[in-house]
């Protein structure tokens, strides 16, 4: 499964090389889905467990994932 690679990559400088990216922390993946999640549970007309509920988060992070593919 393609994770959308480090949700914030951080610049780094090697010798002779120049700058790349180093992947670290969150995936893209995990970003987008604590943010669905965020916006979710602020909501009242919400009533599920917390499983569906990160369930849900991912498989949103998923459709975002694939549609920000499509846009490369």
């Amino acid at each position: 499964m393609k994770n959308g690679g480090s949700a914030f990559p951080v610049l780094e400088r090697r010798e002779g090389f120049g700058y790349h990216n180093r992947e670290c922390g969150m995936t893209l993946r995990d970003y987008f889905a604590g943010q669905a999640l965020a916006g979710a549970v602020t909501r009242k007309d919400i009533d599920v467990c917390e499983e569906t509920m990160a369930e849900w988060a991912y498989r949103l992070a998923d459709a975002m994932l694939v549609e920000r593919g499509k846009q490369e």
